[in-house]
């Protein structure tokens, strides 16, 4: 199977769906406008005649939501990422706050790995043992890249001030 490193817009919609269709998220108006938007913009998308029975009031919203919203997975990729952009234009707070928006990204875990070895090393350098307190002093005082210039400075000051008070 072919990994993707992004996930579809289908997939986006899945996973956002139950979020979507919970109470008090998208109103019966906003609801309306992005099926006008779908339907106007994109009559390929969502005919005059599938707007009607999803802009339906005696229906109640969250069955029509849901309806629309499975019609589009079904749809495929592009109606969906037009969802999307019709949420975005017409709730740009409730896209924000979406599921598959809000997914810790690698990078997220690769700077918490990299706060974790810092403190490990820290740690390490707080050891009582003058020789490691010595090579580590050369090591932070040359790694700017690695930890930042003010984090570096003030980590090479605690230990001046720890290997003063022995």
């Amino acid at each position: 199977m072919l990994f993707r490193k992004y996930p579809t817009y289908c997939d986006r919609l899945r996973q956002d769906m139950a979020f979507l269709t919970s109470n008090g998220r998208l109103s019966e108006q906003l609801v309306d406008k992005i099926i006008l938007q779908l339907n106007r913009v994109y009559p390929q998308i969502l005919t005059n005649k599938e707007a009607e029975k999803f802009r339906n009031p005696k229906a109640s919203l969250h069955s029509r939501l849901s309806n629309l919203l499975a019609h589009l997975q079904k749809e495929g990729d592009k109606p969906c990422q037009e969802f999307y952009r019709a949420l975005q234009i017409n709730a740009e707070q409730l896209y924000n706050n979406l599921p598959s928006r809000r997914i810790l990204s690698p990078t997220f875990f690769l700077a918490c790995f990299s706060i974790a070895a810092g403190l490990a090393f820290y740690m390490y350098c707080c050891n009582s043992d003058s020789k490691v307190l010595g090579g580590a002093k050369k090591i932070l005082g040359f790694s700017p890249i690695i930890i930042g210039r003010h984090v570096r400075n003030i980590c090479m000051l605690y230990m001046e001030d720890t290997q003063r008070n022995k």
